[in-house]
């Protein structure tokens, strides 16, 4: 079956009518399936749209639809490979139905998240949000606007029974849990956490586990044993020299997050803390740098890129009017990854 022709200045761009003739469809499936409308024939039709590589008028749907063809991505740190991940996830779905991606920072800051959430009404279709506190109310300002929101990775207090939006998390209780067995295992009983704040929903979770897995073994936690890094490596690198400063030192630590983790190892590094000789440690998320490390990192792990594929199909469905079901609370599991940072405890840490 023949292609575009060739024009004046040379091959004219492929027509939704040549998508069409070379899937054997009718114009319509091909423009159902364009704005994300199930049809039976999209595997013939997306061979096509590959083989002419054809490429929809973003003006023409917005005026068809009435719709942006954008979605807005605000998350509380653009620097944490966690949330680079999710974005990956998030444009692997976006990238089929051609809507644009806008990611916008909020800097953990309840307040820049207002403003940046304002500018989005009225420019969006639709919003994927980690929330910056678990006390945010910045959300029911765009329910009143009538535009759909997904939370990932992070809920707030109007969603802790039923759902009220749709909310993608991970098992941050299970996988907290997982690294505190292992220490334990280890025949570790003075276990530090560096934990991010407790206003948010990964932060309070993963702290109240760690609480909770150790008292399931009996061991109790000083107050000292629990420093705050706030997810950010400078907060992780400073709660560890706290810890490192303490009489009475832990001989493990559970780092929540990735990046306050690249913190606590320049804060070892410097004070030539060996791991897992002198200390163990345990991160949670995986990185590029955990199996590189002179002794590679244990990790809690999770499915990151997946977090931003589901969220991301749950807000489409829910601007295509696909879905109009009650909302979901989608929980994807961790599993801990099993490397060189953990060993028994020293009788003298030094």
């Amino acid at each position: 079956m023949a292609g575009p022709r060739n024009g004046v200045n040379g091959p004219r761009a492929a027509t939704i009518g040549d998508v069409a003739r070379r899937a054997g469809v009718s114009v319509s499936s091909v423009s159902r399936y364009v704005h994300g409308e199930h049809v039976r024939t999209a595997v013939a039709i997306e061979e096509a749209i590959a083989t002419l590589g054809f490429r929809p008028s973003h003006a023409a749907q917005t005026l068809k639809l009435g719709r942006t063809m954008t979605i807005a991505l605000v998350v509380p740190d653009i620097t944490n490979p966690f949330f680079a991940a999710v974005v990956r996830g998030a444009e692997t779905v976006t990238s089929q139905q051609g809507y644009t991606i806008v990611l916008a920072d909020t800097d953990e800051s309840p307040a820049r998240e207002r403003v940046v959430l304002d500018g989005m009404i009225g420019r969006v279709d639709g919003v994927l949000l980690a929330p910056a506190s678990e006390d945010d109310d910045n959300p029911l300002m765009l329910r009143r606007a009538g535009l759909p929101v997904v939370f990932i990775d992070r809920r707030t207090h109007t969603a802790d029974g039923e759902p009220d939006v749709d909310t993608v998390l991970v098992d941050n209780r299970g996988g907290t849990r997982a690294a505190i067995d292992h220490l334990v295992a280890h025949g570790h009983r003075r276990i530090a956490i560096v934990s991010g704040p407790a206003e948010s929903t990964p932060g309070r979770e993963r702290l109240e586990a760690f609480g909770d897995a150790l008292a399931a073994h009996g061991i109790s936690v000083p107050d000292d044993y629990v420093q705050f890094g706030g997810f950010r490596e400078q907060g992780g690198r400073e709660a560890t020299e706290r810890l490192l400063q303490l009489r009475d030192r832990p001989t493990a630590v559970f780092v929540a997050n990735n990046v306050m983790t690249l913190g606590a190892l320049q804060a070892l590094l410097v004070a030539g803390v060996q791991v897992p000789d002198d200390l163990s440690i345990i991160g949670f998320d995986d990185h590029s740098f955990a199996g590189l490390l002179a002794a590679p990192l244990t990790v809690v792990d999770r499915p990151m890129e997946e977090q931003g594929r589901v969220a991301m199909d749950l807000l489409l469905n829910r601007i295509t009017g696909r879905d109009d079901s009650a909302p979901r609370r989608i929980v994807l599991d961790t599993v801990l990854v099993e490397r060189k940072s953990c060993a028994g405890p020293h009788s003298s840490p030094p």
